[in-house]
C-alpha cells in the first residue's frame, strides 16, 4: 500500500468514528427529559387590533392574555367586561396592555369630548395646506397660533403670536390616526386645538378679527412663546411710529419720545513738543 493510500484511508476512518460520536452525541442530548419551570402569571387584557382615539371598546376589540405576575401592569384590567363600553383616549397599539390612563371613565361614552381634560376647552379652526403647515399638523401634535391683523392703514398691520404650545386633539372631521401612521402629513381642513377657556376667547377673536396661521414645535420644546410682534413698517425697514397719546384719569398726555443720543466725543487733543537747540516749544494738534 502506497503512503497515499494510507493516508486516505485514514482521513476516511478518522471521518468514519468523528460522524459515529457526533450521532451518539445527539441521540444522547435528545433522551435528556425537558425541565419545564412553571412561572407564575395571571391575565392582563390587551388590544386585539390597533385603537384609535374615541374608539367605544367592545368585547372584540379586547383579549386577555397571560403575564407574569412579578411584573404586573400597572393600571391594567383582568377582564374584558371592565373595557366595554369605554372610550379610547390615548392610541393603543395591537397586543399592547390597557391601562386606566389610556381609556375614559365607564359612563364618559367615546369620541372626542373624554379626550378633553378637566379646566380645558376644545376650539376648532378653519385651515388649509399652507395654514396647516402642509398637512403635517396631525393629533398629537404641538403648534402655535400666529395672527395677522390688518390696520386702517397698511403700516398699522400686524402680526404676532397670540398662543403658544398648544395640542392638537383631530386634524380633518374625523379621526385620522391610521393615516397618520408614520409622519405622513393628513391634509385637512379643520383642526381642533386643546386650550384654556383664555386662550379659546383669543383664537375666536383671532379668526372673526384677522388671518390665522400655525406653526409646528419640536414636542421636546416646551417654553411658551413671546414676541412683541411684527409690523409692516417695520418689516419695510421704516422709523418706529410717533409717541401715542393717553388719557390718564380725563386728562390727554403725550407719551414723551424717547431722550435724545448723547453727542458723540470730541475729538481727542495731541500736544507735540520740539527741542531746537536750548529751546523748546509745544504745539497743539487737533
Amino acid at each position: 500500500m502506497t503512503r497515499t493510500n494510507r493516508t486516505l484511508v485514514v482521513l476516511l476512518l478518522s471521518v468514519v468514528v468523528a460522524g459515529g460520536a457526533s450521532f451518539f452525541v445527539y441521540r444522547a442530548v435528545l433522551a435528556i427529559p425537558v425541565r419545564e419551570v412553571e412561572v407564575k402569571s395571571y391575565y392582563v387584557a390587551v388590544a386585539n387590533k390597533p385603537l384609535a382615539v374615541g374608539t367605544l371598546l367592545s368585547a372584540s376589540d379586547v383579549k386577555l392574555v397571560a403575564w407574569p405576575a412579578s411584573s404586573p401592569v400597572a393600571g391594567g384590567f383582568s377582564t374584558v367586561e371592565e373595557l366595554v363600553e369605554r372610550g379610547v383616549i390615548t392610541p393603543v397599539s395591537e397586543n399592547e396592555p390597557i391601562t386606566a390612563t389610556k381609556v375614559a371613565a365607564k359612563e364618559a361614552g367615546g369620541g372626542l369630548p373624554p379626550t378633553i381634560t378637566a379646566g380645558m376647552r376644545a376650539i376648532s379652526v378653519k385651515v388649509n395646506e399652507v395654514i396647516g403647515v402642509a398637512g403635517f399638523v396631525v393629533p398629537g401634535t404641538r403648534v402655535d397660533l400666529v395672527v395677522t391683523l390688518s390696520g386702517q392703514r397698511e403700516q398699522q398691520s400686524q402680526s404676532r403670536v397670540v398662543v403658544s404650545n398648544v395640542q392638537v386633539l383631530t386634524a380633518g372631521t374625523k379621526y385620522d390616526q391610521e393615516q397618520a401612521k408614520d409622519g405622513k402629513p393628513v391634509p385637512s381642513t379643520v383642526v381642533t386645538l386643546l386650550v384654556t377657556p383664555e386662550d379659546a376667547e383669543r383664537i375666536a377673536l383671532a379668526s372673526a378679527e384677522g388671518k390665522i396661521m400655525l406653526t409646528l414645535r419640536n414636542p421636546l420644546d416646551t417654553n411658551p412663546t413671546e414676541t412683541k410682534g411684527t409690523r409692516l413698517a417695520s418689516l419695510m425697514g421704516a422709523p418706529d411710529p410717533p409717541p401715542v397719546t393717553k388719557v390718564v384719569q380725563g386728562v390727554k398726555r403725550a407719551v414723551p419720545p424717547p431722550a435724545p443720543k448723547a453727542p458723540p466725543p470730541a475729538p481727542p487733543v495731541y500736544a507735540v513738543e520740539t527741542i531746537r537747540a536750548a529751546k523748546r516749544t509745544s504745539e497743539v494738534v487737533r
